[in-house]
């Protein structure tokens, strides 16, 4: 590699983290209360999109892939989400139902990191949630067989126009698309602190119980 080809130095990019301590002493008794806590501070932080997760999975032959995707709700059931089960996450909820979440909150220097089993949201559930969305993003629903191949702009275009165009007010659910609710099976909590000494709280099912572990940075 010759001096004109090289990458850019990455030096200029480093950073120092420097957060409020994340201590045992201050966590809440279970993971969903914490992260309740911690995406309220999210929002009055101004975080963009705070929702905003990387949804990781693998194929049955380990094969990983990794997308960004809205969180919907949460509760102590889980974390939800919603796409089109002939995705390829959603081929790969149902081929290895496991996945991993993860928010990365930099500009106040967090991150939650949720590993757990994924199950479908009933088919009323979800239906409620789709009929909330807006017009165009139900329309988009039908138009997008998501993650095929398509041969350009103008087919995908004309896909969206001819549904459009047959469901003027109010496009039924597809059969295809729903929510998945991730089941936490382990939940880090992560602040960044100087000196790369950073916080790391783990949460661990153990059976109906969550033993709280603090993690080497």
């Amino acid at each position: 590699m010759d001096a004109t080809s090289r990458p850019p130095s990455l030096a200029g990019l480093r950073r120092t983290y420097e957060g409020e301590p994340l201590l045992e002493t201050g966590a809440a008794a279970d993971p969903i209360t914490q992260f309740s806590v911690w995406f309220e501070d999210a929002l009055q932080a101004g975080v963009p999109e705070p929702n905003a997760m990387v949804l990781a999975t693998a194929s049955a032959g380990g094969r990983p892939s990794a997308r960004t995707v809205l969180l919907k709700g949460y509760d102590e059931r889980g974390f939800v989400f919603y796409t089109n089960y002939e995705s390829r996450k959603g081929r790969d909820l149902t081929e290895n139902p496991r996945a991993s979440l993860l928010f990365p909150w930099h500009p106040i220097r967090r991150q939650v990191r949720v590993e757990g089993s994924v199950t479908r949201l009933p088919h009323e559930e979800s239906a409620v949630y789709f009929r909330s969305r807006p017009y165009g993003s139900r329309i988009g629903a039908w138009a997008s067989r998501q993650s095929a191949v398509v041969r350009s702009r103008e087919e995908l275009d004309a896909r969206y126009a001819e549904l459009a165009a047959r469901w003027p007010d109010d496009p039924p659910v597809p059969d295809f698309w729903g929510g998945y609710r991730v089941v936490p099976l382990e939940v880090e909590f992560w602040q960044g602190q100087l000196d790369r000494m950073h916080d790391r709280l783990r949460y661990r099912r153990t059976g109906t119980q969550w033993v709280l572990e603090r993690l080497a940075p």
